[in-house]
């Protein structure tokens, strides 16, 4: 099939890559955002799925938005049988998703219908998810709501960061995605519905998600803390500055601190939390870089009953 993939991140450059190598089909041109500052001095970068095409010789197309008249005349000329999807970052309006034959579909990071939305990976995690997965799907009008070609699994593993776990549903997922591009091409594969139960929505995480509450028992901190991390990054407040949290451990065996108080020993820090302890391993300060968190704490020379959080 002649296609057109669209997709923004680093997370969907597999996809694009398996599609390239597949020697099945042609990727005749690429969609992702425009080009966005980046850097202290703020200049203008491409997207890493705009740098990947550039380099395999592939034409970029950056719309504004996907309903631009220009592009819109651009895809109908290429005339594409499929336009596969990954992390594009803009709604595809009616008038585009009736360009292809077979329509736009979509790679996820989840199994639909759970997971919905925006952030689905740091949604699994922080919900205490044991198996996520990644499903193709027709784009539809509706959130994320069109009918499944396919689905591969993955096992949340319990030390898994939202990076850690996007990084291996983006490989896994990029096979699931060209082999759907085949079985549509073939006709061995249709879309089936998604089920009526089981629906759940993934909003953007925002940075008040990300703030840590410590009253919440020790596993809904460790998964706050691996949730939100890379981004945007899980926090809290020490001596009225924020204070990011990059790793933290549950440790069962200390019952004995109030909520945020913190118990700094030789080479560890442990802050209470509404069930049992949880040990800070990483942490970064404003200002500076990620540290140990045994180093930070001997920096800031913690008081007996200090605290962290309100």
């Amino acid at each position: 099939m002649k296609l057109v993939f669209a997709g923004t991140p680093e997370v969907a450059v597999p996809a694009l890559d398996a599609l390239i190598s597949s020697g099945r089909h042609e990727v005749a041109a690429v969609v992702t955002r425009p080009d966005a500052p980046a850097g202290r001095g703020r200049r203008l970068v491409a997207s890493p799925v705009a740098e990947r095409a550039e380099e395999a010789g592939i034409e970029v197309l950056k719309p504004v938005k996907p309903r631009d008249e220009e592009f819109l005349a651009r895809l109908r000329e290429i005339a594409p049988d499929c336009c596969p999807v990954v992390a594009y970052g803009a709604l595809l309006p009616r008038v585009a998703l009736d360009v292809p034959v077979h329509g736009w579909v979509n790679l996820h990071f989840s199994l639909l219908p759970a997971w919905r939305g925006a952030a689905p990976v740091q949604h699994s995690i922080m919900a205490g998810d044991e198996i996520t997965g990644a499903s193709t799907f027709l784009i539809e009008e509706g959130l994320d709501s069109g009918p499944v070609y396919g689905t591969v699994t993955e096992e949340i593993r319990s030390t898994d960061t939202s990076g850690d776990l996007l990084t291996r549903l983006a490989f896994a997922g990029s096979g699931l995605l060209a082999a759907t591009m085949d079985g549509i091409e073939d006709g061995t594969l249709k879309a089936v519905p998604q089920p009526a139960d089981g629906i759940s929505l993934a909003p953007k995480i925002s940075v008040e998600d990300a703030h840590v509450d410590w009253t919440a028992p020790a596993l809904r901190v460790d998964r706050v803390v691996r949730g939100c991390t890379p981004a945007p990054g899980s926090w809290t407040v020490f001596r009225g500055e924020r204070l990011k949290l990059i790793q933290v451990a549950p440790v069962i065996d200390r019952a004995d601190l109030a909520p945020g108080e913190l118990a700094v020993g030789k080479n560890s820090v442990h802050v209470g939390t509404g069930s049992y302890a949880v040990e800070l391993l990483w942490v970064q300060a404003q200002g500076k870089k990620p540290m140990r968190a045994a180093d930070w704490a001997r920096g800031v020379r913690i008081a007996s009953g200090e605290r962290v959080g309100a």
